[in-house]
C-alpha cells in the first residue's frame, strides 16, 4: 500500500461530518389571540397615556397610572417651579447662576458650561430644556433651592427636590416623585398620567411653551476672566421639525428607556401624548406619532387627500 493511499485511509475519520442526533420536537407556544381591529394602533412603550390639551382630561391610555422611571422629563418640573417664581417676580429670569463644580461635572447631556462661567437664569432655562442639560439643572436647583424649605432639608439642591415633590403633591400627582433635578436618577419617577397632567399645566405658562417649542438657540455666557463665549444649543426633540408639534420634553436613561411627552395642535384641538419605555430613541416618536394620528381620527378629525384637501 503506497503511503498516500494510507495517509487518506487515516484522515477519512476526520473528515466525515459528525451526525447530529434529532431533538425531540417541541411544540410551538399556542398563538396570542388575533389583533383586533379596533382600539389604539400597538406601540412599544410600556406605558402612555393621551389627554386634551385644552380641558385636562385624560382620554386614553395604557398602564398610564403605573410609576416608572421617568428621566428627563423630570426637567418639565424644574423649569415649571422657576417659572412660578418668576409669574410674581418676573426680575428672577434676570438673575445670574454661576456654574459650581458640581453643575459643570454633572453627567449625561448637557449645557457645556464650565465651572464659574456666569449666565441669566432666563438663558439657562433654555440649556435645560433644549439640549436637556442635566448640568442647568443642578445649576439651577442650587441657585433657586436656598428659597425653599430650611437649612434641615439640606443644601440649597436638596431644598430643590423637596420643592419638587411638594409642588407634585399639591397638584395631587401621586405617582410622581423626586430625587433630582434632571432624572438622571431612578427614583425620579412618574405615571404617565401625572406627566401629561404636570405638562398640561405648565403649558399655560407663555413663557413655558415658548421654550419648549425652540427648536435652536444661540447664547453668550461670561468665562471666569471676564470673556464671552457662545454656545448653540438644539432642542433633541424631533417632533419639533413636523408642523403642528410644540414640545414638551424628551428623555432617556437605561431605567427608563426612551420616553417623550409631546404636545401637538390640529385646528383648534390641541392633544398631549406621553409614552414612557419606547424600545428605541426613535421609536418613542413613532409612538407619539402613532398615537397622535388615532386620536386625531377618534375626535373627528378628517384624513387629508393628496393636494391637501379633505
Amino acid at each position: 500500500m503506497s503511503r498516500t493511499l494510507l495517509t487518506t485511509i487515516t484522515l477519512l475519520p476526520l473528515l466525515t461530518p459528525t451526525l447530529a442526533y434529532a431533538q425531540p420536537d417541541k411544540p410551538p407556544a399556542p398563538q396570542a389571540p388575533a389583533d383586533t381591529l379596533d382600539g389604539a394602533p400597538f406601540v412599544t412603550a410600556k406605558a402612555w397615556t393621551v389627554l386634551d390639551g385644552k380641558t385636562g382630561k385624560l382620554l386614553w391610555g395604557s398602564n398610564e397610572a403605573e410609576a416608572r422611571p421617568m428621566a428627563s422629563t423630570s426637567k418639565i418640573m424644574t423649569a415649571w417651579v422657576i417659572l412660578g417664581l418668576a409669574a410674581t417676580n418676573p426680575e428672577v429670569l434676570d438673575e445670574i447662576v454661576t456654574y459650581s463644580d458640581r453643575a459643570a461635572k454633572t453627567t449625561g447631556s448637557s449645557a457645556k458650561l464650565r465651572a464659574g462661567e456666569k449666565v441669566p437664569v432666563k438663558e439657562l432655562l433654555y440649556g435645560l430644556l433644549l439640549p436637556s442639560g442635566n448640568d442647568a439643572a443642578v445649576a439651577l436647583g442650587e441657585h433657586f433651592g436656598p428659597r425653599f424649605g430650611d437649612a434641615a432639608e439640606g443644601d440649597g439642591l436638596q431644598r430643590f427636590v423637596v420643592e419638587l415633590n411638594r409642588r407634585a403633591k399639591s397638584l395631587g400627582l401621586k405617582g410622581m416623585a423626586f430625587k433630582d433635578p434632571n432624572g438622571l436618577s431612578p427614583g425620579n419617577v412618574s405615571s404617565a398620567r401625572d406627566l401629561a397632567k404636570l405638562s398640561w399645566e405648565a403649558m399655560k405658562d407663555e413663557r413655558f411653551r415658548a421654550y419648549v417649542s425652540t427648536r435652536r438657540y444661540d447664547c453668550e455666557v461670561v468665562e471666569p476672566g471676564g470673556g464671552n463665549r457662545k454656545i448653540t444649543w438644539l432642542n433633541t426633540n424631533k417632533l419639533l421639525d413636523i408642523e403642528g408639534y410644540e414640545g414638551v420634553k424628551t428623555g432617556t436613561t437605561t431605567p427608563a428607556g426612551n420616553c417623550l411627552v409631546a404636545s401637538a395642535k390640529r385646528g383648534e384641538d390641541r392633544l398631549i401624548v406621553v409614552v414612557l419605555g419606547s424600545t428605541s430613541a426613535d421609536g418613542r416618536y413613532v409612538d407619539a406619532r402613532n398615537l397622535f394620528r388615532w386620536a386625531w381620527l377618534e375626535r373627528g378629525q378628517k384624513p387629508e387627500l393628496k393636494g391637501g384637501k379633505q
